[in-house]
């Protein structure tokens, strides 16, 4: 049945958000305006429908990877005109959408299309796997872009009645223009474009920075009448001389976000005074749909601290707390969210809360205005001293430094801008707070912390006091991990300079390589990690660590290693035992392609286009840049190896018989199988059925290498073995849900394997190894042998590469002599790449540090 009515419209089949189903109410106005072109109201509300008669008349869970374009936000219209409850995540962080996807598992994922002027719809199943609350519409992470998968479940009316305040109170009519500064996964962003289509108000999509020239181009071009600034974004007008410009158009802007300082309110209303335009600062929370109070324009530049009055439709009461002079801000309103959503099973729950309990502490003026004096979580004890981490921001901010305070009850931390004085500035602050001066930890830095959407970023502040020194020794690492955090552990082994709530190990560009030494020093931080710890949100992870789960008796000897890592560990011993003849063990090289195919699926999947592909090849070149470099010593010192083993093409242009030559295969082979399969995925259709068939996509590539396994098609690497189809295997388990696809992988681990090298032994211990991959999450060590482990799998490549140079001369000695020669100098190998890659990595990050490259690309991030 067509949900396109005879004249255009759109016809629900579920309750909806009414301004949605209704923009054709304005005709021909003009709805979206972008550099490319304008779509009407009438325009708007048929594409709007047309995508919503395609996600069909069932109700759906749908995840849209929002963006400030035009098919975004059809994308968004069509799933509230057609009454599915939509999760909204930022398009630009793929570690938000696996983390949301991964909680929530949606029915559809909703995206921009490659220029085709539509969204793209993935139909990951034909009907939904949820039940889904009718009052249900909307999804946000509360924390703006970090993909938590805690979510804030609002209403259709919450919605409606939200955009129909904040138009009020705006007094917004169909001659406003808005222009987007923030992005619309965020819910302040998000009101903006609520608000201005409700009244049928035009918006100007952009994803400029107001640091950028075009961006005001822009605004005077479509004389833009309003824009939505945070805290920052006041600081990024101070860069490019707003006070100067000409906008005649401009009729108001607001500001929300977290608080401005007063000294600013008061300053930007009496310049809005002069030039003809008003300041409205607004308070809410993603819990309230976004706004709850605003501050009327004609008294912020008398009362610059206060937020103002409740928004319409709404109202506010103060609660007593024990102990402290000041209640908390309870508010109650048609807005006020349904409750949170945790898992699934939340998206069937109807309403949890009447009124919300903000967390601020406030007091109520006799003016009737209300002002927030600090946040009932924002507080910390030293010395017996009960101190307001807000607070001393004000106090700070009187001084006339800018800084964000975080703490607990044995430190207080406070970053400050680099030209700060930090040695005066700690003593006047200690002496001031009355507090030990050995518990103040002032630290001046280039920019203050910030989190995506432009709030301060505490975690971050508060490791300031932790800093992660350089440790290339991962035993050492994993022996500090316990007085360390999750931040501090992964900007050490991923040589970044912060670690932001939303990231990820994988969305930092963790790989292989640095994963074990990581792994291992975050189970010492947080006990057993979980299978997809990689994959979780850091924010995530230290909730995990705060937990403080103890460790079972037997770990009193033994420490649990993910069995991929054991994996890798033991096979690389094998592989040069049995190549020096200490003993003959065969089989543990292909073991290591089904990890190496594990690994990829893990930390090569997330995100999509171009930036999965860049992150993708700068992985591969961290194997092939070392491989290279080593075998064109090995080629200056020896006569074993040609040019061919130079560019690791010996596989594909060398000779077929196995020479020296074939030495490297293994780094070879593992090259090729990596350089294909991202350039593979890189192919949108396929990257289309990938995102639709996780498990089916390489188990298709396994069937295909097994073709050759089994002699129907010839591959025509020689010498290489089933290199595909154990990758492919590997990626397979990698991505494997429940017993049933576990039990279905080990039968075909047990049809395939057997007889494919007429050598039982080998194919026992290639068996062994694949199915300890399926079945085994990790696998028990010796505490006194845990730090060897971690220097053996985190060198394995490198043992492989070294040990053809290093063990003819000491063979001579004794085996076991080569033996261990060639297990020090692969891992003294990896330690030395491992350094210089670092160095590297740092002098990139120093040499792309211009001011005006760092300004755009934190206003973007706003």
């Amino acid at each position: 049945m067509s949900l396109i009515m005879p004249d255009g419209r759109l016809k629900s089949p579920a309750p909806a958000v009414r301004f949605a189903s209704q923009l054709h109410h304005y005709g021909q106005r003009p709805a979206l305006i972008t550099a490319q072109g304008t779509l009407s109201y009438e325009q708007l509300a048929a594409k709007v429908a047309a995508v919503a008669e395609r996600l069909g008349p069932e109700r759906r869970l749908v995840l849209l990877q929002a963006e400030n374009t035009v098919e975004a936000v059809i994308a968004y219209l069509a799933a509230l005109a057609g009454g599915h409850p939509l999760m909204l995540v930022p398009a630009d962080k793929p570690a938000a959408t696996e983390s949301i996807r991964r909680a929530f598992d949606p029915d559809v994922i909703l995206s921009t299309g490659p220029g085709t002027g539509e969204p793209r719809i993935d139909e990951l199943r034909p009907g939904t796997a949820h039940e889904l609350h009718p009052e249900l519409a909307l999804l946000l992470s509360t924390s703006g872009s970090t993909g938590s998968p805690k979510l804030v479940r609002l209403s259709h009316e919450n919605v409606q009645a939200n955009a129909a305040s904040i138009a009020a109170y705006l007094r917004l009519t169909e001659a406003d223009r808005a222009i987007t500064t923030l992005p619309m996964s965020y819910c302040y962003g998000l009101s903006v474009i609520n608000s201005h289509l409700m009244r049928g108000a035009s918006l100007v999509l952009t994803g400029t920075s107001v640091v950028d020239p075009c961006f005001w181009e822009l605004f005077n071009r479509h004389a833009v009448t309003s824009f939505a600034a945070v805290p920052y974004t006041f600081d990024l007008l101070e860069r490019v001389g707003f006070e100067q410009m000409e906008l005649p158009s401009l009729r108001y802007i607001t500001q929300a976000g977290g608080r401005l300082a007063p000294q600013l309110v008061s300053r930007y209303a009496r310049l809005g005074g002069e030039r003809g335009w008003e300041l409205f600062v607004m308070y809410g929370q993603t819990e309230a749909t976004a706004r709850m109070a605003y501050l009327p324009p004609e008294l912020a530049a008398g009362q610059p601290d206060r937020i103002g009055v409740p928004i319409p439709g709404g109202s506010f009461r103060i609660e007593p707390v024990d102990g402290l002079e000041h209640g908390e801000l309870v508010y109650r309103g048609p807005n006020v969210m349904l409750g949170y959503a945790h898992q699934p099973a939340d998206l069937a729950a109807g309403r949890a809360i009447g009124e919300l309990h903000t967390g601020d502490l406030a007091r109520l003026h006799p003016d009737g205005l209300y002002e927030v004096v600090g946040r009932l979580s924002r507080f910390i004890k030293i010395a017996g001293l009960r101190l307001d981490l807000g607070r001393i921001e004000q106090l700070l901010d009187e001084m006339g430094v800018p800084a964000i305070a975080a703490g607990r009850d044995d430190r207080l931390v406070v970053a400050v801008p680099r030209e700060t004085d930090t040695t005066v500035l700690r003593k006047v602050l200690a002496t001031e707070l009355g507090i030990p001066r050995g518990a103040l930890h002032v630290t001046a830095v280039d920019e203050l912390p910030r989190l995506e959407n432009g709030k301060p970023d505490y975690r971050a502040v508060l490791a300031l006091a932790d800093p992660a020194p350089a440790d290339p020794v991962p035993a050492r690492a994993a022996r500090k991990a316990q007085a360390r955090g999750v931040r501090a552990i992964l900007a050490e082994h991923l040589e970044v300079p912060m670690v932001r709530d939303a990231d990820s190990f994988a969305s930092l560009g963790g790989d292989s390589l640095s994963y074990v030494a990581a792994s291992v020093s975050l189970e010492q931080a947080l006990g057993t990690l979980p299978e997809d710890w990689h994959l979780r949100p850091v924010a995530e992870l230290e909730r995990l660590e705060r937990a403080g789960r103890p460790a079972p008796r037997w770990r009193r000897m033994f420490a649990p290693m993910e069995s991929s890592i054991v994996l890798r560990a033991v096979g690389i011993v094998l592989i040069v035992a049995t190549h020096i003849g200490l003993f003959h063990w065969e089989g543990s090289a292909h073991v290591l392609l089904a990890v190496a195919g594990y690994n990829f699926a893990r930390f090569q999947l997330g995100g999509e286009g171009a930036a999965r592909l860049r992150r993708q090849l700068g992985s591969i070149a961290r194997i092939a840049l070392p491989s290279m470099a080593f075998i064109a010593v090995a080629f200056l010192l020896t006569d074993d190896y040609s040019v061919a083993n130079l560019f690791l093409l010996n596989a594909l242009i060398g000779p077929q018989e196995i020479t020296t030559e074939w030495h490297f295969w293994f780094v070879e082979v593992i090259t090729y199988l990596l350089v294909c399969m991202s350039l593979l995925l890189a192919v949108p259709a396929v990257g289309r059925v990938h995102r639709r068939l996780p498990l089916a996509y390489p188990l298709a590539l396994t069937a295909f290498g097994l073709a050759s396994r089994f002699q129907v098609i010839d591959l025509e690497v020689p010498n290489s073995g089933p290199a595909l189809w154990l990758f492919a295997m590997g990626w397979a388990i990698a991505v494997a849900r429940g017993h049933w696809q576990r039990l279905a992988l080990s039968a075909l681990a047990v049809a395939s394997i057997p007889g494919c090298f007429d050598d039982p032994p080998r194919e026992a211990t290639l068996l062994a190894g694949v199915l300890a991959l399926i079945w085994l999450r990790s696998i028990p060590v010796p505490l006194g042998l845990q730090r060897v482990a971690v220097w053996l799998a985190s060198a394995s490549l490198f043992i492989y590469l070294t040990h053809w140079l290093v063990y003819p001369p000491l063979a001579l000695l004794h085996p076991a002599v080569a033996v261990l020669g060639s297990l020090v100098a692969g891992v003294l190998y990896w330690a030395l790449v491992m350094r210089v890659m670092g160095w590297m990595r740092r002098r990139g990050r120093r040499g792309a540090q211009d001011p005006a490259d760092s300004d755009r690309a934190l206003a973007v991030r706003l």
